[in-house]
C-alpha cells in the first residue's frame, strides 16, 4: 500500500480553485514579500508538501488536508487566491522560504529554536509530541540510550534531527541517517515493511499512520511537546501579524477548530487488534461487496467507502451476522425495517446492502435539505442507529440549548444529553443512550478514512 497514490506531482494545474505546481527552490536568501505587495499580486503563495495531514487530492481529485484547509481559510480572509507550491521535502521548503519563492511554509512543521533564528513563526496551529515508533515484533528500543541498537532514519532538517543531535550530547552512541529525499510518511512506511527498525515522527502524524499500518508501535515520547505553527520569511513581519491577528480573531478560531474537528476528531484511541483485523478484511472480505456498495452509493448518492463503512460498523462485513435484539445480516437491518424496504432475505448481501442504502438515504431526506454536507450524512447515520425520533429531540434541545441544530459538531455534544433525565423528562420521546450515535458516527468516519486510504 502507498499513501501518495493520488496525490498531487510535477504539473503546474489549476484545481478547485487552488494553483498548485511543484519544483525545487532556488539558492539564496531575500525578503519576504511585504503584506501590501502580496495583496497587490492577488495570489497568497504557500509552500507545502504531499502527505495526509498537510495537503493531497482526495477521491474526487479535490484539494484537501488539514494544512491546505486552514491556509486556503486565512487567504479567503484576506481576499487572495491560493498559490500551493507542492515541495519534495522540508529542505526545499526551508530554502523557498529563505529565498522568496514562497510567502508561508504550511507543512506541519514545528517551532524550534533553530528555525527561529533564521525565520518567523505564526501562532501555534497546534502541540504535538515527537514520537519513537518501531515495528511491533522487529528490532526496537525503549530508551534513548538503545537507539545505538537500531537501524533509524528520519527526514534530512527535520525537528527530529535537532531532537537527536540534542539528545546526541548525553547518549554519544546515538546514531541515524539524515535522509534528504523522503518525508515523515514513507520512513514510517518502511518501518511498516520491515526495511528500517525505527523512525520518528508527531503524534498527529503517528495516529493517522497506524491505522493504516496497525504493526507500527509507539515506543516513547522524545521530550517536551513542540508546537506546530506556520513558517516564513525573517522579514514577513506585517504578514505574520495578519495571520496572528486572524488566528485569534473568531473566524480564525472556528476554522481551526473546524480543521480539527474533520482530520482528527473521528480518530478513536488506537485499538491494534481492531484495526488489523479491518486492514486484513479489506483484503479478505470487502471485494467480494464493492460492487454492490458501489451501486447503491451511486444510486443514493453517497460514497461507496461510505456505506463500506458502516456495514463494516454494523457486521464487520458479515452476511450472516446476528445480534441478540434480532437485527440480521451485513447491515442488520430489523425485520420490519427490511419488509419495509422490500427486503426479503436479510442474510442476501444483494438485498441487504442496497436496502441498508435505500434506508440510510431516506433518514437522509427527512432532514432538512438546508443542512451542508458532511453533517446531513452523519446525522442520517446516527439516526439509522438511535431512530429520527430521538434525532428529532436530539435537534429540539440542541435549539433549547442556544446551539445550531443543523451541525453534527454541535448535535453530538447535545446527544448525550438524551439519557440525563434532566434534559429527555421535557422531551417528545423521551430517553435514549444519546452516546452511542456519536460513537457510531465516529467509528463509521475511521473506517471510512482507512478503507478509502487503503483502496487508493
Amino acid at each position: 500500500m502507498k499513501f501518495f497514490a493520488g496525490m498531487v506531482s510535477v504539473v503546474f494545474i489549476l484545481l478547485g480553485g487552488v494553483a498548485c505546481s511543484q519544483g525545487s527552490s532556488s539558492g539564496g536568501t531575500a525578503n519576504g514579500r511585504t503584506l501590501a505587495e502580496i495583496k497587490a499580486s492577488g495570489e497568497l503563495r504557500v509552500l507545502s508538501r504531499n502527505a495526509p495531514t498537510t495537503y493531497y487530492l482526495n477521491k474526487d481529485s479535490k484539494a484537501a488536508g488539514a494544512e491546505y484547509e486552514l491556509v486556503k481559510a486565512f487567504a479567503d480572509s484576506q481576499g487572495l487566491s491560493l498559490r500551493l507550491i507542492v515541495e519534495e521535502n522540508i529542505s526545499d521548503i526551508l530554502a523557498g522560504i529563505k529565498s522568496g519563492k514562497g510567502d508561508i511554509a504550511a507543512a506541519g512543521l514545528s517551532k524550534t529554536a533553530k528555525r527561529e533564528a533564521d525565520y518567523l513563526f505564526s501562532k501555534p496551529i497546534d502541540t504535538l509530541t515527537e514520537q519513537l515508533v518501531c515495528r511491533r515484533g522487529g528490532n526496537v528500543a525503549k530508551t534513548l540510550a538503545q537507539l545505538s541498537k537500531v537501524s533509524l532514519e528520519v527526514p534530512k532538517n527535520s525537528s527530529y534531527e535537532e531532537s537527536l543531535v540534542a539528545f546526541q550530547q548525553t547518549y554519544p552512541d546515538i546514531r541515524w541517517k539524515s535522509n534528504a529525499s523522503s518525508g515523515t510518511e514513507p520512513l514510517l512506511q518502511k518501518v511498516w515493511e520491515g526495511k528500517l527498525d525505527c523512525s520518528i515522527a508527531d503524534s498527529n502524524i503517528v495516529d493517522v499512520n497506524r491505522r493504516f499500518l496497525p504493526e507500527l508501535i509507539v515506543m516513547f515520547d522524545l521530550g517536551k511537546p513542540k508546537t506546530h505553527a506556520w513558517l516564513l520569511n525573517k522579514t514577513s513581519i506585517d504578514l505574520k501579524k495578519a495571520i496572528d491577528q486572524w488566528m485569534s480573531s473568531p473566524e480564525g478560531k472556528s476554522a481551526l477548530d473546524h480543521v480539527h474537528y474533520r482530520y482528527y476528531s473521528f480518530i478513536d484511541n488506537f485499538d491494534f487488534v481492531d484495526t488489523r483485523a479491518l486492514v486484513g478484511r479489506i483484503n479478505d472480505r470487502l471485494p467480494k461487496y464493492d460492487g454492490l456498495f458501489a451501486k447503491a452509493a451511486k444510486k443514493h448518492a453517497f460514497h461507496d467507502s461510505l456505506l463500506a463503512a458502516q456495514a463494516y460498523q454494523e457486521s464487520h462485513w458479515d452476511a450472516d451476522a446476528k445480534s441478540p435484539s434480532g437485527v440480521r445480516g451485513i447491515m442488520m437491518l430489523t425485520q420490519n425495517t427490511a419488509q419495509s424496504l422490500g427486503v426479503k432475505d436479510r442474510l442476501d448481501p444483494r438485498q441487504a446492502i442496497p436496502g441498508g442504502a435505500r434506508y440510510l438515504a431516506k433518514m437522509r431526506d427527512k432532514f432538512n435539505e438546508d443542512i451542508p454536507e458532511p453533517d446531513r450524512t452523519y446525522m442520517a447515520l446516527a439516526a439509522y442507529n438511535i431512530g429520527r425520533a430521538h434525532m428529532h429531540d436530539a435537534q429540539t434541545l440542541a435549539r433549547k440549548l442556544g446551539k445550531d441544530p443543523y451541525s453534527w459538531v454541535d448535535l453530538r455534544e447535545v446527544l448525550p444529553l438524551l439519557s440525563d433525565k434532566r434534559y429527555y423528562q421535557d422531551l417528545k420521546y423521551g430517553y435514549a443512550r444519546g452516546m452511542e450515535p456519536v460513537r457510531y458516527v465516529k467509528r463509521i468516519r475511521n473506517y471510512e478514512n482507512i478503507i478509502s486510504e487503503k483502496q487508493k
